[in-house]
Order: structure tokens, then sequence, then C-alpha cells
């Protein structure tokens, strides 16, 4: 099966912006502009990274400098996400505790091939994954600490130390950033079919070879946003990756 630019792909591409905007104006969500705006990014961003990969994938080594550049635009985006730009680097090290073993496991043992056109996509995925629960799980501790600034407060005054107190607030929280990427592992292939899968047919791959795929990428998943909520949870525990307000809240 082969999905190739032309008017049926533009025609289904308008059709199905126009009844977003509808959809976003009939219901009173009001997210109609940011749509069209997203969606206008998707197609220029996809776009460009198609022809930069295109030019990069017969070098192992131009390859390798895709994924960092892909790295690096993560963790911009997280940070600012969660409202702490300034911290980026620690947010980086948390996102690399994460996409380094996973990416180097799966290519040292050969599942994958170490060729640009396999590392780019696999890499790819780790990390807009690994990106998704660090912004997930700042969103919700960083949220937390602000309305249980008291709790906090009477941790402290019970003995405890700024970590503890801490952990007392977010320990709760950290899971829930995994948990939508558990419940897209326990219902693959009965309620979903993700991308990897879809990907390798579209490309002409068995049903097997798909799964197999797909199978690969929840496991990579997995591990990955594991390793990352925990390095991140430790990080915000010692207070070293949070937002400015909280950096100067929570004092010992």
């Amino acid at each position: 099966m082969d999905v190739s630019p032309g008017w049926p792909v533009y025609l289904c591409l308008a059709v199905l912006l126009v009844v977003t905007l509808l959809a976003n104006r009939l219901s009173g969500v009001g997210l109609g502009r940011q749509s069209a705006v997203a969606g206008a990014r998707a197609v220029v961003q996809l776009s460009l990274v198609a022809l930069v990969i295109t030019a990069v994938v017969g070098s192992l080594w131009l390859s390798f400098l895709a994924v960092g550049a892909m790295f690096a635009m993560a963790v911009a985006t997280t940070s600012k996400r969660v409202g702490a730009p300034r911290t980026w680097p620690w947010a980086a090290a948390a996102m690399a505790c994460g996409v380094v073993p996973v990416v180097a496991i799966v290519l040292a043992t050969g599942a994958v091939p170490l060729t640009g056109i396999a590392v780019i996509p696999i890499a790819g995925i780790v990390i807009g994954n690994t990106m998704t629960v660090h912004t997930l799980v700042g969103r919700r501790t960083f949220a937390a600490l602000r309305e249980e600034h008291g709790q906090y407060e009477a941790s402290l005054s019970l003995g405890l130390t700024s970590s503890q107190a801490i952990d007392e607030i977010i320990a709760r929280r950290v899971p829930e950033g995994i948990v939508p990427s558990l419940d897209q592992v326990r219902t693959s292939g009965i309620v979903t079919l993700p991308g990897a899968f879809i990907g390798v047919m579209l490309g002409g791959g068995s049903a097997v070879q798909a799964a197999t795929a797909q199978v690969l990428v929840l496991f990579a998943i997995m591990a990955t946003q594991s390793i990352t909520a925990g390095v991140q949870a430790a990080l915000i525990r010692r207070r070293l990756l949070l937002p400015a307000d909280l950096g100067l809240a929570l004092v010992s």
C-alpha cells in the first residue's frame, strides 16, 4: 500500500481540517484557531523533516546528528510546557537517562539494524514518548506542589527533610504520567492499532512484521518512560528541576 502526495491526500486533509474547525465551533471548545495553526505547523514541519531525513539517511553519523537535533527540540518543548525553561539541563539529563540506554539496547541487540533509515524513526518514537512523560509528570507534580504547599510546610514542621516533604506530595502523582502509555500497551491490538503497526503495514510489511515492530516499540516506550519519570522525580525531590516560583517556595 502506498500513501503518496497527491490530490486525494490533499482533499482528505482539507476535509478533516474543516471537520475539526466545525466541531470546535459547534461544541464551543474554542480551539479552532489553535487546531488550524497546529495543522499548518505539522504540514510544514513534517515536510521539512522528510527533506532532512532524505538528505541524511544515507549517513549513520548524520542520522545520529538529526536524532540529536530532535532530542534538543524535545527538551526545549517539554521545559516550556512544564513552566521550567531555565532548568532545561536537568530536563535533558532526565530524558537522556531514558533515551540513551533504551536506544542503545535496541541497536546493540540487533533488533533494529544500525542504519540511518532504522535509527531515525526508532529514536524519534522513543524521544517523543520520553518528552510526553516528562511533560505529564512535570505538570502534575508541579500543580500538586502548588496546591498542597501547606502540607509541605506541615511535613517540615514534623521533622521531615525537604526531599521527604516533596516526596509526600509527588509520590502518587508521578505514576500518573506513565499510566497513558501503559494503557496503550494493554489495549494494543484490541482497542487500537498503534502507529508502528500501521506504518509497517502501509510500507508493505506482513502483519507478523508489523506486530513485531509494534511490540518492540511499546517495550522501548515503557522502559524509557519508567526511567525518565524516576529520574525526574529524584531531581524534583532535590529541588533541581522546578519552575522558578516553586524553587523559591520550597525552602528547607
